[in-house]
């Protein structure tokens, strides 16, 4: 069937619009024989992914996202959820994240996961687009925002005269934590993928603890 899926691309993800009556092996079919003819088109990018026109479970967004990458050289940084009021929250606190960043080479911008044991440090504050795999860990003497998963290990403030420094993830389950003095190891098993829904996080010392709040406007004006 022709236009079982509508593919709009922007600048910085796609949108996918899927027909609801077509059974779900149809649209993989002609989205991969989509994307494969316009491979040039797209090229090697980084992007959000979004989708509508019906509820997808886990393995078959799975399954969606594994097309992607078989039929293109996107790069898929995470599934935008469409909860709007979510969504509303999440964009203007990352706008306030952008904001906090020093300009000038004070800020650094890192494109693609960590994985593979991979260790990246800095001493300027960092923004990930991608995931931070278990084993793999980014450490940074400021702040640390990943627009993406966070599995392993993410250290901030490790410069002892940076006070008030946080983390960011669109996904939060770190293997561990380190903010300036303070260490958070997770209690449980890791867990990490495409995940259908989001939350992200952020992670700041309070009370001489680490904790861990929705990471919300409200909270990173208070820093």
């Amino acid at each position: 069937m022709k236009d079982a899926v509508m593919i709009k691309s922007y600048q910085n993800g796609i949108n996918l619009i899927f027909k609801e009556e077509v059974p779900f092996e149809e649209i993989i079919s002609e989205l991969s024989a989509k994307l494969s003819s316009s491979r040039s088109f797209f090229g090697n990018t980084d992007v959000a992914l979004s989708y509508e026109g019906r509820l997808l479970d886990h393995s078959q967004e799975v399954a969606l996202v594994e097309a992607i990458r078989r039929s293109s050289d996107l790069n898929l940084i995470c599934i935008v959820g469409k909860d709007e009021e979510t969504n509303k929250r999440y964009i203007k606190a990352i706008q306030k994240v952008q904001e906090k960043l020093p300009a000038g080479n004070e800020g650094q911008l890192h494109k693609g996961s960590l994985k593979n044991s991979e260790v990246l440090e800095t001493e300027n504050s960092i923004i990930i687009l991608g995931d931070v795999y278990p084993g793999s860990a980014v450490m940074s003497s400021k702040n640390i925002i990943i627009l993406g998963g966070l599995y392993g290990e993410a250290y901030a403030g490790t410069d002892s005269s940076e006070n008030g420094a946080y983390i960011a993830a669109l996904e939060m389950e770190p293997e561990r934590l380190l903010i300036g003095d303070f260490k958070y190891k997770s209690s449980k098993q890791t867990k990490w993928g495409i995940r259908p829904k989001v939350q992200p996080k952020i992670a700041y010392v309070k009370n001489s603890k680490i904790v861990m709040e929705p990471l919300t406007k409200e909270i990173l004006d208070s820093f």
